[in-house]
């Protein structure tokens, strides 16, 4: 199939890893509900996906987030609980700056909101340094909807074998091997490095 020409990176448990845990504690504190309550509260409401397609702004979510769960703090300090839940994958982010050092051309395609972005982006350098970002919150859609893979062939202008597609969710891989993406399915740094590498994208 060749030597892929970009890097395209899924987010949540790829580059950076995730804990909602961490933010319904700290909005627990300021709310009615338990933290216990809380997260199976964010596991089980339509809103997170609802944000997450651009069908509520931040305002919104953050006034159907007080009514359901009594929380009585500021849109500044909900953004604060709810983005601080993240920490980088090291050895993803090292793989990143090798294929940049490569002058490789990387992009971010995530299911995510402008919150987390807002967070991610004020919180580590490496975020800042991708040629162009696809999010869900922006383009009303989300993986494996086909109209957000578009986005990405026409972020990237390349299409097919030219892309290889990193990603933890196979539904996600697989919608874009349908399109003739090279993918990997990400399970483990280590793993998905060696394939890499295997594919002459990077050195070590």
């Amino acid at each position: 199939m060749g030597i892929p020409k970009v890097v395209v990176f899924d987010l949540g448990k790829v580059l950076v890893d995730f804990d909602y845990a961490i933010a319904t504690r700290r909005i627990a504190a300021r709310a009615t509900m338990t933290a216990a309550e809380l997260y199976q509260w964010f596991a089980t409401s339509p809103l997170l996906p609802q944000y997450e397609l651009g069908e509520l702004s931040k305002e919104l979510f953050f006034r159907e987030i007080c009514a359901a769960t009594g929380f009585q703090g500021t849109l500044a300090e909900f953004g604060l609980y709810f983005g601080d839940i993240f920490r980088p994958i090291e050895p993803m982010v090292e793989l990143h700056g090798q294929l940049r050092a490569r002058q490789i051309p990387t992009y971010i395609f995530s299911n995510t909101n402008d919150l987390a972005v807002a967070h991610l982006r004020a919180s580590f350098p490496f975020f800042q340094q991708f040629e162009g970002y696809v999010y869900s919150y922006e383009h009303r859609a989300m993986k494996p909807q086909a109209r957000l893979y578009e986005v990405v062939e026409r972020v990237s202008r390349r299409k097919g074998p030219d892309i290889l597609y990193l990603d933890d969710r196979l539904e996600n891989i697989e919608a874009g091997a349908l399109r003739g993406w090279q993918v990997i399915h990400h399970q483990d740094p280590a793993t998905t490095r060696a394939r890499v590498r295997k594919l002459g994208l990077v050195e070590r």
